[in-house]
């Protein structure tokens, strides 16, 4: 007699959530199992990668990760163009760090500004990222969804301080949220019942559970990721069975494993190499927890990783 595996059946499904326009478009979710379970159920969509880019040019990145960007990183709308020529980039994060009022605190028009030449600079999706100050995020992503109309981006973080203000103009011009809640299944959850009492379709809603860095809270992630996914897809909690984003790559690329110079500490080897294997290896590891999109920093983080979605496909 043949041995059998035993395998789960799944009475949940995770949601497809499609951003962007047209041929470049990209859909995510649509599980049927757990990530890469592919023996019990469907996984019509593998992981997708957006590559970050910043509005401003940072000044605290070591000289490797600036690397590959080094001729287009102050201009943020031809940091993007390279991403997609040169990298592959099927979808970009735009992270408007500069409108941050405990940092630059630069204009929302400006910032705005910088939104439009992205947005108008490529045709894959493109994400766009708030400086996470709920006040200054409500004015700002209501008017990021005004200028980026037709465009189908997604927005965030959204919280339950500024849903309302960033989810109206998301329903209006017909954008995707990122619903942003810190490291819990339950407030994830009344998150999204809000912005379902607001009139946010359900295909138009992601996940974002907070992301911690590989050795720095990482664990505390995959934690919660692994219960949302439980609770998705074996409870039927159809609140919970939206696609998850995970912006890692700030996360990763802020440790000191991932700055330190191999001449101030030998024993930690070649920085290059440890920092893109930090980051490739955090990738890995949302993606087992559920992750749908990963916002990555370094092309060759990027590489390692779609080879190993590749290799588990």
């Amino acid at each position: 007699m043949a041995f059998a595996i035993p395998t789960i059946t799944y009475s949940g499904k995770i949601k497809e959530v499609t951003l962007g326009q047209g041929a470049s478009s990209v859909t995510v979710g649509g599980e049927s199992c757990y990530p890469f379970y592919t023996f019990e159920g469907a996984m019509p969509h593998a992981p997708r990668i957006a590559f970050e880019v910043w509005d401003f040019a940072p000044e605290d990145w070591p000289d490797w990760a600036v690397a590959p960007y080094r001729d287009v990183i102050s201009d943020p709308a031809a940091w993007a163009k390279k991403s997609v020529s040169s990298y592959g980039a099927e979808m970009i994060a735009l992270l408007l760090k500069s409108a941050d009022p405990n940092g630059m605190n630069r204009d929302v028009e400006e910032v705005v500004a910088t939104v439009k030449a992205v947005s108008d600079a490529v045709s894959v999706p493109l994400i766009v990222w708030g400086c996470a100050n709920d006040e200054k995020d409500a004015l700002l992503l209501r008017r990021v969804a005004e200028v980026c109309e037709g465009k189908n981006v997604a927005l965030g973080p959204v919280t339950e301080k500024n849903y309302k203000q960033i989810g109206a103009m998301a329903i209006g011009y017909n954008h995707t949220v990122i619903a942003s809640t810190p490291i819990d299944v339950n407030l994830a959850k009344q998150l999204n019942i809000l912005l379902g009492n607001l009139g946010m379709a359900e295909n138009r809603i992601l996940i974002d559970p907070t992301t911690g860095g590989l050795g720095y809270g990482l664990e505390y992630s995959y934690s919660v990721m692994e219960r949302d996914r439980m609770a998705a897809l074996t409870q039927e909690d159809v609140k919970l069975q939206a696609p998850i984003v995970c912006n890692l790559a700030n996360e990763v690329w802020k440790t000191k494993e991932a700055k330190t110079k191999k001449e101030d500490n030998p024993k930690l080897g070649d920085e290059t190499k440890r920092a893109v294997l930090m980051e490739s290896v955090a990738a890995m590891a949302l993606a087992v927890a559920g992750a749908d999109i990963l916002i990555m920093r370094h092309p060759e983080a990027v590489s390692h990783a779609r080879e190993m979605f590749r290799a588990l496909a």
